[in-house]
């Protein structure tokens, strides 16, 4: 089963899966936290990572991924992330199209194993948003292939 844990996106990445006949046999779980405020409530993300290394960031979106995979509702073993900004950001922030990603794996012994990488999409905004959901669905199976046993 998977969670996702979306911001950049805002559930991109759970409608791309919904709209395919029998998703419901492999969708368990998808949060949408835009604000800090709902990444710290919902998903578990520490302010100190959000203030160190601010909200565009692999850091964060490894906590996001690893927060989805940890709440006790939680029926997935997968988790993909996303968090990134999709146009121009005012002050001297990250350039537009920055996507950060991260996919956890909970893994039979009980650990999560979390990787993560950085794109930058050209185009406006929803096309970003559209590249960065499909980015973050093409790379489950890459990541899976590198779990231990593999």
């Amino acid at each position: 089963m998977l969670a996702t844990a979306e911001s950049c996106t805002a559930g991109y990445i759970a409608s791309l899966i919904s709209s395919v006949p029998g998703s419901g046999s492999c969708l368990d779980v998808g949060f949408v936290t835009y604000s800090p405020t709902g990444k710290a409530g919902f998903l578990g993300v520490r302010e100190e990572t959000m203030k160190q290394y601010g909200l565009t960031s692999e850091e964060v979106a490894r906590e996001m991924s690893e927060g989805a995979l940890a709440q006790e509702a939680c029926c997935a073993d997968v988790a993909v992330s996303n968090t990134g900004v999709a146009d121009t950001v005012p002050g001297d922030g990250p350039p537009p199209g920055t996507q950060c990603f991260a996919w956890s794996y909970k893994l039979r012994d009980g650990r999560v194993e979390t990787f993560s990488e950085t794109k930058v999409f050209e185009g406006e905004r929803n096309d970003v948003r559209r590249a960065a959901a499909l980015h973050a669905l093409s790379r489950i199976e890459h990541y899976f292939n590198r779990l231990p046993g593999h």
